[in-house]
């Protein structure tokens, strides 16, 4: 007959051993988060940038003045885009205008649990304010020279709108499907800029005299490759973040300078020497009494 004891005994030793067999489970540290953010050549571009916008913004200024009311359109629409890009520029120099957009990156291990990696990246978003507004005005400008007619004015930019909205969402998205999902978005509707302004600005301008059609060829493929470089730039830097604050900050210091003061003086001087073209009516005149609004009843 078998002792209990024993049995007892001889099960507490094979556990023993086998408990002892096992080896350590590894502890799992976890990684600190990364905070990528300006540093001190970007905080330097952001103050050089803000002044050559607050100098143009004055230069345009001075530059309608010294023409008719009649002749003001490009020069008003012109000093409104570099007036936003200024007071956006002198937001983000002085520390205001951004946030940081996380990204979680999961790496997965064979043995113990997935790691997971949190990264912080510094996101200017009064920089995606600044562009709903000037690249609106932009298109305006150009619409304005074609003579591209209402509908595809609207049509692009509201699709416009939608490619700097989306190109926001892109921005702050945490994961990789949010990014680039939004980052096509955006890239479709940039295509729908491109249409309206090659396919309809050619079409419409081509009504008008040789001179404005090369300025509106030139002007605006000027404007269509700077625009092309801007989503490169955001794939290069928040999109993959190969490029670091400071790198993606000069790039678009520098797109910008070339896409708002440059194309702005281009367009005025360039189509200043055309003196026929003048805007009367609302525009300089207002509305006269036989257009105003009666507010009274009829038989009043």
């Amino acid at each position: 007959m078998i002792d209990p004891t024993q049995v007892i005994e001889a099960f507490k030793t094979k556990v023993s051993s086998a408990t002892s067999s096992v080896a350590p489970i590894p502890t799992v540290i976890p990684n600190e988060p990364i905070y990528e953010t300006v540093g001190s050549a970007g905080g330097k571009t952001l103050w050089v940038v803000f002044v050559l916008m607050l100098l143009s913004t004055l230069g345009f200024t001075f530059l309608a003045w010294s023409v008719p009311v009649q002749k003001r359109l490009f020069h008003v629409i012109t000093t409104f885009i570099t007036l936003f890009a200024t007071i956006s520029y002198f937001a983000m120099a002085t520390g205001d205008g951004n946030s940081f957009a996380e990204t979680v990156i999961k790496t997965s291990h064979k043995y113990t649990p997935d790691t997971y990696e949190y990264v912080y990246r510094q996101v200017f978003w009064a920089r995606y304010v600044d562009w709903s507004l000037t690249t609106p005005l932009l298109l305006l400008d150009l619409a304005f020279l074609a003579g591209l007619d209402g509908a595809s004015i609207i049509i692009a930019i509201v699709a416009d709108l939608v490619m700097v909205l989306t190109g926001l969402f892109a921005a702050f998205g945490t994961t990789g499907g949010q990014k680039w999902g939004y980052y096509a978005m955006a890239c479709i509707a940039y295509l729908v800029i491109v249409w309206q302004l090659v396919v309809g600005g050619r079409r419409a301008v081509s009504a008008k005299d040789n001179k404005t059609g090369t300025l509106f060829a030139a002007i605006g493929g000027f404007t269509l490759v700077l625009w092309t470089l801007y989503p490169i730039v955001w794939g290069i830097g928040d999109g993959s973040r190969t490029w670091g604050v400071d790198a993606e900050i000069i790039a678009y210091a520098v797109l910008d300078v070339l896409a708002k003061p440059v194309f702005g003086f281009w367009l005025i001087f360039a189509h200043a020497t055309n003196r026929s073209e003048s805007i009367d009516g609302w525009w300089s005149n207002g509305l006269s009494n036989e257009g105003a609004i009666r507010i009274e009843d009829d038989g009043a």
